[in-house]
């Protein structure tokens, strides 16, 4: 999170961030949410798959909602564009929300191409950023092993797909739940600074 001393803000953009950050506990909340989800989906059972379905579908509905917003935020074509992924979106994550494990079981088909597009997205980012970014590497690095995953994963049986996504399934919602606790309290000092 970025800090700006609280001095040089005007005093409608003190109001506005004061007035934000007033909801710092949001982020507590979720925070401990999503480390009861990682706990839940590292226990490896049934319930680990329902998690990780209903996770997806949760995650196609906040999509879709952000695609209905890009749409109000746009006109012409690509207004028509982002109501159209916004109504795809939307289904896929009511249809995941019904169907939690056959959401899981097809996550974990297509878990090698996932990890491919992922790995792509990094690459290409790492190589665009080269100029801005010091660090630009670190990015390719972790490219290329999320796209050595990629081919390792698209070789394995279903049942070993099933529990690679499970391991970073929970993973990430550990890691999720840890960086919303603490942006919770970054945002706590921020509002105190303020009040």
């Amino acid at each position: 999170m970025t800090t700006y001393p609280v001095d040089e803000l005007t005093a409608d953009t003190r109001d506005t961030v004061e007035g934000l950050s007033g909801f710092w506990w949001l982020w507590l909340v979720t925070g401990a949410i999503w480390i009861v989800a990682a706990l839940v989906v590292l226990q490896f059972d049934t319930a680990s798959v329902k998690t990780v379905g209903l996770i997806i579908g949760l995650l196609f509905l906040f999509a879709g909602t952000q695609q209905y917003v890009n749409a109000a935020l746009n006109d012409g074509a690509a207004r028509w564009l982002s109501i159209g992924f916004g109504a795809l979106l939307t289904v896929a994550g009511i249809v995941s929300l019904f169907n939690p494990k056959n959401t899981f079981a097809g996550m974990a088909d297509i878990l090698g191409f996932l990890f491919l597009a992922v790995a792509a997205t990094w690459i290409v980012e790492a190589l665009v950023t080269r100029d801005e970014n010091d660090l630009w590497w670190l990015g390719l690095i972790s490219g290329i092993l999320m796209a050595i995953m990629a081919f390792w994963t698209s070789g394995q049986f279903f049942i070993e797909k099933a529990y690679t996504l499970l391991v970073f399934a929970g993973i990430w919602a550990l890691m999720k739940g840890v960086t919303d606790i603490v942006r919770a309290f970054q945002v706590r000092r921020v509002h105190r600074e303020l009040a």
